[in-house]
């Protein structure tokens, strides 16, 4: 991969934050440095999805709603209705946690029907899915990355980024199973040596708390 600028690898960033505690001036902060660094979006809880929206209007900084997150084991009525209102409120991506019970049941009927009412209920609008890697064996994340490309989704990410950081071996596997064009994020990032390693590793996307400010320096 060739060498990043800054401005380069904030657009890969999606800034995330979803403390219980957030209030509204720490999602008036995330959104002033999210402008300011040109990040790719940021990802907030449903009552904080309008307020993004309104902070980031004229801006190319998106919001994207997550749903049923951080666990995943939301009734998918409830996954749809929560997709529908982030989209009402200005949504411009939707970024739900799988059912990981569902599919470890072999389910995978239900995990496929969950996938495809989320992403009609998206109306055309990008759908990233968390599949929460580091709970799957690779035979469930090869499963899963199937579902995914069956469903109209448009991206697989490896974790909420909360308890752990996605690995190198997070992203190879996730990017053999969906291929070279379907998107595969990243969430959980710390340093810049690592954002960098994977991207080259096949990463589209970054996720992180911090933004490309908390990255720096970037290693030459």
């Amino acid at each position: 991969m060739k060498t990043l600028s800054s401005a380069e690898l904030a657009r890969r960033i999606e800034r995330m934050l979803v403390r219980p505690d957030a209030t509204r001036r720490d999602i008036e902060q995330l959104c002033v440095e999210a402008r300011a660094q040109g990040s790719h979006c940021v990802c907030v809880n449903g009552s904080h999805v309008e307020l993004a929206c309104s902070l980031l209007e004229d801006s190319e900084v998106k919001v994207t709603g997550l749903i049923a997150f951080p666990l995943g084991a939301a009734d998918t009525d409830a996954k749809r209705y929560e997709t529908e209102v982030a989209i009402d409120h200005g949504a411009q991506e939707i970024e739900m946690v799988l059912n990981i019970g569902r599919l470890k049941d072999g389910d995978h009927r239900y995990v496929l029907r969950e996938l495809r009412d989320i992403a009609e209920a998206a109306d055309q609008r990008p759908v990233k899915v968390i599949l929460k890697t580091g709970l799957l064996t690779p035979e469930e994340v090869r499963r899963a990355c199937e579902l995914a490309l069956d469903s109209g989704v448009h991206c697989v990410c490896t974790g909420t980024g909360l308890r752990s950081a996605a690995t190198v071996e997070d992203v190879r596997s996730l990017r053999a199973a969906v291929g070279e064009e379907f998107g595969v994020k990243a969430a959980g990032l710390s340093d810049a040596q690592t954002a960098l390693a994977l991207l080259e590793a096949g990463a589209s996307r970054l996720g992180s708390a911090e933004g490309v400010t908390g990255l720096l320096p970037l290693p030459k």
